[in-house]
């Protein structure tokens, strides 16, 4: 595994899943799911977990998959965004009392198409940077 490839991939891939998440939950679907109130510490760990998100695929991608393309990146980023977002809303409809299906349903969509966007991003520069 390139190191720097993981490192420089991840991080991008990070930053483009956090201005996703900005996109969807901050300006589209806003009205939709509960808005926290913001600080400044809640928008560095959400930008902590998105970069360890990117850093997460670029693992996999680089580590075990090799994958190099946008459009294998995207692919596995589906995949992988699909079984995450079940994941994480099984617990979110356990402890939240606001969680609703519809919620649920809309999160697992959303994370879907961000994980394919990131994971796109993540394939094509690990393609280039190989």
């Amino acid at each position: 595994m390139n190191t720097k490839t993981f490192i420089v991939a991840g991080i991008v891939g990070g930053i483009v899943n956090w201005l996703l998440g900005w996109l969807f939950y901050g300006i589209l679907l806003a009205d939709f799911f509960p808005q926290p109130e913001e600080s400044t510490q809640m928008m560095v760990f959400i930008l902590l977990g998105c970069l360890t998100y990117g850093l997460f695929l670029s693992y996999i991608y680089n580590r075990w998959a090799q994958i190099s393309t946008a459009a294998t990146g995207a692919k596995a980023g589906a995949v992988i965004g699909l079984f995450m977002s079940i994941f994480y809303n099984c617990f979110n409809m356990a402890m939240t009392p606001e969680m609703t299906y519809e919620m649920f349903g809309v999160d697992v969509i959303v994370t879907i198409i961000m994980t394919a966007i990131t994971g796109a991003v993540i394939g094509a520069i690990s393609g280039k940077m190989a």
